[in-house]
């Protein structure tokens, strides 16, 4: 193997271990400092229109056991035109990032998927092209109110998040974007969070599967998605706030 590879070996299986938790625990962070955390989550545009997502907990759906639903996940890459409802979106919704707890003196969540200390650093970004009731556009999911925010319906909108993810919607009725806000980790975790975010990001896809699977649908899980292209697409500045992780949903 040449020697760059070998360090882009050696690089890389640093990242994936665990033997700098003595020094994190010995060492400053924003936290041990006193400096206020950041926002759990990013305030709505003053312009977006907001929608109110049906209560997932008085929703029928997703009555398939848990052992069903493990057996039978699977990704998928092709979906019937059959559109989703706003009830199926909610549940998805609600399954991934759904909020049970604000705790801490309002500083950290307790959600439907684990996360690092609490943090949830992600935000879900939707490109929506196939839900009943729904304007064809991009949203954000504000998880403590269980609400959307309607933020782009421009025309060419998904031809440039099909770009952003290599174009493979092929025919998805909805693309999740999950960006990370690292500074919600970092602040607690420092050098330690890159970690503990990459492996928050798994949490939340395999929800995402097993939640589909239980209501009909069908996910593909994207990590080779184009990084300039996709936050481009959805308004991200790349560098405070990025894209991490992307799937597609739709009906089998």
């Amino acid at each position: 193997m040449s020697q760059g590879l070998d360090d882009w070996k050696e690089q890389g299986r640093a990242f994936l271990k665990s033997d700098r938790w003595e020094e994190w625990r010995t060492g400053p962070t924003d936290r041990k400092e006193k400096i206020a955390p950041p926002a759990l989550e990013k305030p709505a545009p003053q312009d977006a229109s907001i929608i109110a997502l049906p209560d997932p907990k008085a929703s029928s759906l997703g009555q398939l056991s848990l052992f069903e639903a493990i057996l039978q996940r699977q990704t998928h890459r092709q979906y019937s035109s059959n559109v989703s409802t706003l009830e199926e979106l909610s549940f998805l919704l609600w399954s991934t990032q759904g909020v049970h707890e604000i705790f801490r003196d309002g500083t950290a969540l307790r959600k439907t998927v684990p996360s690092g200390g609490a943090r949830h650093p992600f935000e879900t970004y939707l490109y929506i092209d196939a839900v009943h009731s729904l304007q064809p556009g991009l949203y954000r999911y504000l998880s403590i109110k269980h609400q959307l925010a309607r933020l782009d319906v421009s025309s060419d909108l998904g031809a440039r998040i099909d770009a952003g993810i290599n174009n493979q919607k092929r025919g998805a009725g909805v693309v999740f974007v999950w960006t990370a806000i690292p500074y919600r980790t970092e602040w607690c975790y420092a050098f330690l969070s890159a970690k503990l975010i990459a492996l928050d990001a798994g949490h939340v896809c395999q929800n995402l599967y097993l939640a589909a699977t239980a209501i009909g649908g069908g996910v593909c899980a994207i990590d080779a998605y184009d990084q300039l292209k996709i936050d481009a697409a959805i308004g991200v500045d790349g560098n405070d706030e990025f894209t991490v992780y992307c799937a597609t949903f739709g009906k089998i």
